[in-house]
């Protein structure tokens, strides 16, 4: 009977009184042949177990090693130890799962996480990880809960696709053809006739052009699910397999469209803050220490959690891409020549530009509006300046973009004129088009990077430590 075994969790945070309960774990350390720390993955805190000398044979006594699985009965009693309320006095225990402590990569020791990633299959264990991926969890479930209350409908958007809703090209092949003899046509390209779906398929890089059709029947409707992109990036921001929120409202323009996302990031991170504190002041003690070896221009100007609370009681910053590249060109950072990437009208502005708006100028989260068409996806609702698109951008501390979304373009003519400048065959999006020819609407979405969103809570600063197996150029391990 497993069933009847009560959490860490639980059971510190109730008064002990002399009754009898079950645990199981993994033993952290064993000290003194009598001490037992016992983890359960429920919290970071341990609970301490008390074996009475004598009580446990010499041979059982060796297979209590870092890492090993134990069930233990025994009496809740109040703790005479300094840092725990409670004890547990053992009656019996068992060992469900031995452990080679000289085999064991964990030790009770501080790990890098570049070692960690190496064991991701067993980094779980560790507070940090426990602590990174329960805040996960949390900021999930908050993700749910937040559209459910609004009356929003999930909807699972397919992840093999045949369309490329950003028109960037770096997807991933979905193919049954053999590589070595593919099937061609006459004038050697692959005849995907041939192939499982018969036509050429992809991995999904978003689920906002399905998401859309569903807006224009149920008024609101979410995605969340994951997406890939064949990037060949290394750096501690992309990632070749995340998870997107693509939220789609009809009725709804690029002034709501910012107003959701900004209750909606509020939202998560109150969540967090109600239901994770201990986690997060963990997590917050981590950042300061590993702050502590930076020179001091580098060191974050809050703590995490103070962080948060600014986010939460703050209104975010709203400019326009114009007003965002003038405040650039005027910066001393670009006067004296800091940036690395150049500054002018019409750029796709750069982490390092995004991350001085929010860091240095506004010190804030920062809305940005208005982007050149040039830069910006087919279905951008145009501005009346012919220049500019109604997209908008969040940009977040430490981070920069976190969502990324737009009022989409409604107008059928507009659309198609768009799509042939932009080389875009209209024939291939046949369906996406027919939601502008039957009772079209203005309306609105955005997409928020669940891992980059799990970045600005946890104060992780690499991306692939907040996803538990990450897929990255020349990695896809366990």
């Amino acid at each position: 009977m497993f069933n009847k075994r009560v959490k860490v969790k639980d059971l510190l945070a109730s008064e002990p009184t002399g009754q009898e309960v079950t645990v199981m774990g993994w033993v952290r350390t064993f000290r003194n042949n009598q001490f037992i720390a016992l983890n359960d993955g429920s919290t970071n805190n341990n609970l301490q177990i008390v074996v009475e000398l004598g009580m446990l044979d010499e041979n059982t006594l060796k297979r209590i090693t870092t890492g090993a699985s134990l069930k233990v009965t025994g009496k809740a009693v109040p703790s005479l130890g300094k840092g725990q309320k409670m004890d547990i006095n053992a009656t019996s225990l068992e060992i469900l799962g031995d452990s080679d402590a000289e085999k064991f990569p964990l030790q009770p020791k501080k790990h890098s996480l570049e070692f960690l990633r190496e064991i991701a299959h067993l980094r779980f264990r560790t507070n940090t990880f426990g602590s990174v991926f329960r805040v996960r969890h949390a900021l999930a479930f908050a993700v749910h809960k937040f559209f459910n209350e609004k009356g929003f409908v999930y909807m699972h958007t397919p992840i093999v696709t045949a369309s490329d809703a950003e028109g960037a090209g770096e997807m991933f092949r979905v193919t049954t053809l053999p590589f070595d003899n593919p099937p061609r046509n006459e004038d050697g390209t692959i005849n995907f006739k041939e192939d499982f779906f018969g036509r050429s398929t992809n991995l999904t890089v978003s689920g906002q052009l399905e998401g859309e059709l569903a807006a224009t029947a149920f008024s609101e409707i979410y995605t969340f699910g994951p997406t890939f992109r064949a990037e060949n990036s290394n750096t501690a921001r992309h990632l070749a397999e995340f998870w997107m929120i693509e939220p789609e409202m009809a009725f709804c323009d690029i002034e709501d469209n910012q107003n959701l996302a900004e209750e909606f990031i509020k939202y998560l991170i109150r969540h967090v803050m109600e239901h994770n504190r201990e986690d997060l002041e963990f997590l917050s003690q981590r950042l300061a220490e590993e702050e502590k070896q930076l020179p001091q221009d580098k060191r974050s100007e809050m703590g995490l959690i103070e962080k948060l609370e600014f986010v939460i009681n703050n209104d975010f910053e709203r400019i326009t891409y114009t007003e965002a590249i003038d405040i650039l060109l005027q910066s001393p950072a670009y006067k004296k020549k800091k940036f690395q990437y150049e500054v002018k009208w019409g750029i796709d502005m750069q982490s390092e530009h995004e991350r001085y708006l929010v860091e240095k100028h506004f010190k804030k989260p920062v809305i940005v509006t208005g982007y050149p068409k040039e830069i910006k996806a087919f279905y951008m609702r145009q501005n009346d300046d012919g220049k500019t698109v109604a997209a908008m951008d969040i940009l977040a501390p430490g981070i920069g973009e976190i969502v990324g979304g737009s009022q989409r373009e409604e107008r059928l003519d507009k659309l198609t004129e768009r799509m042939k400048e932009m080389h875009i065959p209209a024939e291939e999006l046949w369906w996406y088009l027919d939601t502008r020819r039957y009772g079209t609407v203005p309306h609105a979405g955005f997409g928020l990077g669940f891992e980059r969103m799990v970045l600005f809570v946890t104060g992780m600063t690499n991306i692939r430590d907040v996803i538990a197996f990450p897929r990255t150029p020349k990695n896809a391990e366990f």
